[in-house]
């Protein structure tokens, strides 16, 4: 392949431009592209598809093909698709995140945002999320992940509106079992909302902690990682519950 031939390939996340999950998703992308990395310049978790709206976005270079964005991840790939790159990527990659986004968590995760966005702005695009929290772990990954990426480079075409959200399980990559396609399973958290008083005695509220339930089908994304697979889910961008339109028709809302 050629320089000229090369695809170029965006690469973002949601942990910030420092993140280890970031740096080996860069690494392993090189070897199939022309990398370039727009993430934002500090932690970005659960901003969920925010954009950065009535403020000034700076960016700044921290070397050839390589920026940082005071922003969301949402930001990012804007900024990279409409600004920064020099052509149109062949793929976004987003990750790869320190912890799961499975089930609900697509809906607040900004490393699934981005990948969103991308799919939006009609660039096909893939989510990494490990979803164990050991570094050394994670970097066994690196084959694994340039895998699933060659696969998806070699295809002719992508599916329309369609985005890849992976799950890898924790457990060293010579452990896994497997790739496997799976559907979002549903979690259901509880006291997750903790009421906590300051040494002064001040009331404030803190998001986050406390127990999950999972729940799903047998081929739900949970499940598989579970039991030692990698987990890749495709998610479209369209949300209309097709199943009820024609009921919902007849109940002649507002007539």
């Amino acid at each position: 392949m050629t320089e000229a031939e090369k695809p170029v390939l965006l690469c973002t996340n949601d942990d910030g431009v420092k993140s280890t999950g970031l740096a080996l998703l860069a690494r392993v992308a090189e070897a199939f592209g022309d990398v370039w990395t727009v993430a934002p310049d500090r932690e970005q978790s659960a901003t969920s598809h925010a954009l950065s709206l009535f403020r000034p976005l700076r960016l700044t270079r921290l070397g050839p093909r390589r920026y940082m964005v005071d922003g969301t991840p949402t930001d990012c790939v804007l900024l990279a698709l409409k600004e920064i790159l020099e052509a149109r990527p062949r793929f976004v990659l987003s990750g790869v995140n320190h912890g799961p986004n499975m089930g609900e968590d697509v809906l607040y995760s900004g490393t699934v945002a981005a990948a969103m966005e991308a799919t939006i702005l009609g660039v096909p695009a893939i989510a990494f999320s490990f979803t164990g929290s050991d570094d050394g772990v994670l970097e066994t990954y690196e084959e694994t992940l340039g895998r699933i990426i060659a696969s998806c480079l070699d295809r002719d075409s992508f599916p329309d509106e369609t985005f890849f959200n992976v799950n890898l399980p924790d457990r060293p990559a010579g452990q896994v079992k497997g790739i496997t396609v799976t559907a979002l399973g549903r979690r259901v958290y509880h006291d997750s909302l903790r009421r906590i008083h300051d040494e002064e005695g001040t009331e404030y509220f803190k998001i986050g902690g406390g127990r999950s339930a999972w729940r799903g089908r047998e081929d739900s994304d949970f499940r598989a990682v579970r039991a030692g697979f990698v987990s890749v889910t495709p998610l479209h961008l369209d949300l209309t519950n097709f199943e009820l339109l024609n009921e919902v028709r007849s109940w002649r809302l507002g007539g």
